[in-house]
């Protein structure tokens, strides 16, 4: 194994991604595995790279090649854009940017274009200041996301649609959830300092801690004992909206990989009856994991929100929380695949599949009960334009102004941005059923 090429196993990874439109996190657990341990984290830097910096990496290949490579050589093609990354964007030394990017093409069996790869690359090394310029010229190559998206941020805010894709660029900080009913978060915080893992509380959700940097989760104190779990500070304000309380009847309608079903299970003592569904049953399997880390009991079958009459008994729920499939762009920062992957289409049909998603599920909702509607995407038709619909719709149904610290009030929930060393992008709207 010790002779395979990292930046090669990148470059067959990314065509992955871009020629195929498969998930990165899938293809790096497929690809992982056939690099050395000591490289898995320049693998998994590389394809991040890549994907943050696609669109202004794949324009500086076509200004740099002065025809297209033939299909043979696509890999090749893949290879520039790991060579252009490391050059253009990582500290990474160009010495070993380029003699190992170019020497991945004897991995890949195309060693006839080493010369070609070669001259590219050293090309870009000369006339960097010049080439990295001519990218401001395009809004698609100067904040690095599609045009397609961009025209909908700018549509959606323009006073703020740049800070948005300047936030996705960059790299999320390392969010831990303390399990609160088991011990204090100042106590771990404590605990974590005296372990030499500097962090610091979070300021929005009452369970969060910031590690000043990302860390093994088994180095965390305890962690395999339920001490903590990591989890994105936006994500944490879910149990802390709904407010779940012990004996109560709450569903997670799309509840994998479980996260915030054991958030809510937390913050009720492990005392509510909670419903855990979803309606891929392979990644329930996290769930069950997950619950049981933590010793905490919930049920967990699958399920399809869209078909309650599949699997639901007709016992109505005093809460739930309905984290609806959606379009990630909050969270594009932890998976910048999204934007090669995402597409215009994907959008208007993610709407209509969580309006629809919504009206089903407010019929398991009691009287007097409470659902929150959430999403980790930034875009209104998603979101605010989503609720205003429903509350159209339904009469029965009321809205209440959440009391946060942080996101801008919609009129129709409250819409969270991804910010620096903080929170991903995330919405939350808070319903309640007449009695």
């Amino acid at each position: 194994m010790t002779d395979i090429n990292v930046r090669g196993i990148a470059a067959l990874s990314m065509l992955k991604v871009v020629d195929n439109k498969k998930s990165l996190t899938g293809v790096l657990a497929y690809q992982s595995p056939k690099v050395v341990d000591t490289d898995r984290g320049l693998l998994q830097h590389l394809c991040f790279g890549c994907s943050r910096h696609f669109f202004s990496i794949n324009a500086l290949s076509k200004i740099l090649l002065q025809k297209p490579l033939p299909e043979e050589a696509r890999p090749v093609q893949a290879l520039l854009w790991v060579g252009l990354y490391q050059l253009a964007y990582s500290d990474i030394s160009e010495h070993a940017a380029i003699n190992e990017t170019v020497e991945a093409c004897s991995q890949l069996k195309l060693e006839k274009y080493k010369g070609v790869l070669n001259a590219i690359l050293r090309r870009f090394q000369r006339e960097k200041s010049e080439l990295m310029s001519s990218l401001k010229d395009s809004d698609v190559t100067r904040y690095d996301h599609p045009k397609w998206y961009i025209k909908l941020l700018k549509k959606s805010y323009p006073e703020q649609w740049q800070e948005i894709c300047e936030q996705a660029n960059l790299q999320a900080p390392m969010c831990l959830r303390v399990s609160t009913y088991k011990q204090d978060r100042e106590e771990y915080l404590l605990t974590l300092n005296n372990n030499e893992i500097k962090a610091s509380n979070g300021k929005y959700a009452l369970t969060s801690i910031y590690l000043n940097a990302p860390c093994d989760v088994y180095k965390l104190p305890n962690f395999a004992e339920g001490s903590c779990s990591v989890q994105d500070e936006a994500a944490q304000l879910a149990a802390q909206i709904l407010a779940p309380q012990p004996h109560e009847k709450i569903l997670d309608a799309c509840s994998a990989p479980g996260g915030k079903t054991c958030h809510i299970l937390e913050a009720s003592n492990n005392q509510a009856i909670v419903t855990a569904i979803d309606a891929d049953e392979t990644r329930l399997v996290r769930v069950h994991e997950n619950l049981a880390r933590l010793n905490l009991s919930a049920t967990v079958k699958q399920g399809d929100a869209q078909n309650p009459e599949t699997w639901w008994d007709g016992d109505a729920f005093d809460r739930i929380l309905l984290d609806v499939p959606c379009s990630a762009t909050g969270v594009i920062r932890r998976h910048p695949d999204i934007k090669l992957l995402r597409q215009k289409a994907d959008i208007d049909n993610l709407a209509n599949l969580q309006q629809e998603i919504l009206q089903k599920s407010w019929s398991m909702l009691k009287p007097g009960g409470t659902l929150l509607y959430a999403t980790c995407s930034v875009l209104p038709v998603e979101n605010s334009q989503n609720i205003e619909t429903f509350l159209a719709l339904e009469n029965t149904a009321s809205i209440t102004t959440l009391d946060l610290s942080t996101g801008v009030d919609t009129g129709f929930g409250t819409q969270l941005f991804p910010m620096a060393n903080s929170h991903d992008g995330f919405f939350y709207a808070l319903l309640t059923k007449q009695a």
